[in-house]
């Protein structure tokens, strides 16, 4: 209720962490709280609205895993497109709340692109016309890394990042929460790249493996009988294969000095 005090103009940002705070400490919290913000997003006041909006993009920062799982479900994404619908509440929603509702889902289409419920309910939306065009999103929007995470993400790993980015996230001045979305899309960026040259690495490694040993089979067969014209071809196939992916598996091995489990692989 203080955190969301329609009478105070401001965000009360110790409030506001205190209410994080004990989401996190609950083992009820991440199911209680969405349906505590959801019943105070769709208050006919409009400050209490916004500042509700604002502690739940605080609880989606700060809350973790099992906090996004709870607002990815229909039953609370339901509520909030409530406020939009002029079937529920959107006829006498101010502008500015369903404004700043359209924005929330659309930063969550953007930062948590594996969830589908997100997604479609954004797309229902569009089609319906209660979304006309996707909003722009403010720089200074504060915009969590993904969840889950990978192990040994970059986010876990690189530890001087980390502490900037908490300590920058904390602050309520616009500069630096604009300087911690800059950094934390460079740090997606890092991650994401990370991600893709493993997945290279994998794909290839299992390619080489699988064409080495169809040749170890057909060379097994060629050492006991005369292989068939079409056996041949399929050995040659192969053979120009593997000699295609030998120098990219030297880059691979390369890129991978630091890493003593993928480089013996």
């Amino acid at each position: 209720d203080k955190a969301t005090d329609p009478s105070v103009p401001e965000e009360n940002w110790e409030c506001i962490q205190r209410f994080c705070d004990r989401v996190n400490a609950d083992i009820e919290g991440p199911s209680l709280a969405p349906k505590l913000l959801a019943h105070k997003i769709q208050s006919p006041q409009e400050m209490e609205a916004l500042h509700a909006l604002t502690v739940l993009e605080t609880c989606v920062n700060n809350c973790g895993e099992r906090f996004h799982n709870e607002i990815a479900k229909f039953r609370f994404l339901n509520q909030l497109i409530k406020v939009l619908s002029p079937k529920y509440y959107g006829t006498w929603s101010s502008e500015k709340v369903k404004s700043r509702v359209t924005e929330v889902i659309f930063s969550w289409t953007v930062w948590f692109p594996q969830e589908v419920k997100i997604r479609d309910a954004y797309q229902m939306l569009k089609k319906q016309g209660i979304v006309k065009e996707d909003p722009k999103l403010p720089e200074d929007k504060i915009l969590p890394p993904p969840s889950p995470r990978p192990q040994n993400s970059i986010f876990d790993t690189d530890e001087e990042k980390s502490k900037l980015l908490a300590r920058l996230l904390k602050s309520s001045h616009s500069e630096d929460l604009q300087a911690a979305n800059r950094l934390i899309k460079s740090m997606i960026k890092e991650e994401q790249e990370k991600s893709a040259k493993v997945s290279r690495r994998v794909d290839t490694i299992s390619e080489v493996s699988e064409n080495v040993k169809r040749m170890d089979e057909l060379l097994e067969n060629y050492k006991r009988q005369e292989l068939s014209k079409s056996d041949q071809e399929t050995l040659q196939t192969l053979f120009h294969r593997c000699e295609k992916l030998r120098p990219l598996l030297f880059r691979l091995a390369s890129e991978a000095v630091d890493d003593d489990e993928a480089l013996g692989k």
